[in-house]
């Protein structure tokens, strides 16, 4: 869902509840792709300004504790082995993983971070945090321990999920 979508639907609840709105706010999905949205729209920006998108910040991320098997990380990432090859292509070219040859299965690729990729890593990691302290400020640690376990119960299935890189 875009942000104007979030907007429109938001829009669209808040009519359909007449003027002031109140039961738009009850409607949990819609305060959820709200927020989702706009989260969404922040990282990216600060991403970008760290010189990467999602799924390879996330992928630096998951090859920070030390070398994976390319179908390691493809399950991981939960996306098809073809899309890892485009998401490893572009982050090799640029310098910040590198692919070699399993010793023990020369069938295998084994993928691992450079200290490029580290550094990058350590900006994305400081822009991350950044914008987290931002968007919860007024909220406590056991608050932020709370929101983690309630999402994480939530209904949702990498099947669902569409990226839009």
């Amino acid at each position: 869902m875009t942000a104007q979508d979030a907007r429109d639907a938001q829009h669209g609840a808040d009519v359909a509840d007449g003027e002031d709105g109140a039961g738009a706010t009850q409607r949990l999905g819609m305060l959820l792709a709200w927020h989702g949205s706009a989260t969404e729209t922040r990282m990216r920006k600060a991403l970008n300004d760290a010189g990467l998108t999602p799924r390879h910040a996330m992928t630096l991320m998951h090859l920070d504790g030390g070398p994976v098997s390319q179908r390691a990380l493809a399950e991981r990432l939960e996306v098809d082995p073809s899309v890892l090859v485009g998401i490893l292509n572009d982050l090799e070219r640029e310098a910040l993983v590198e692919r070699r040859r399993d010793p023990a299965d020369r069938r295998r690729h084994n993928v691992a971070i450079t200290p490029a990729g580290s550094a990058a890593l350590r900006t994305t990691n400081a822009a991350l945090d950044g914008l987290e302290r931002v968007l919860f400020a007024a909220l406590s640690p056991q608050d932020r321990d709370t929101l983690r376990g309630l999402l994480n119960r939530i209904d949702s299935n990498a099947e669902d999920f569409t990226c839009g890189e």
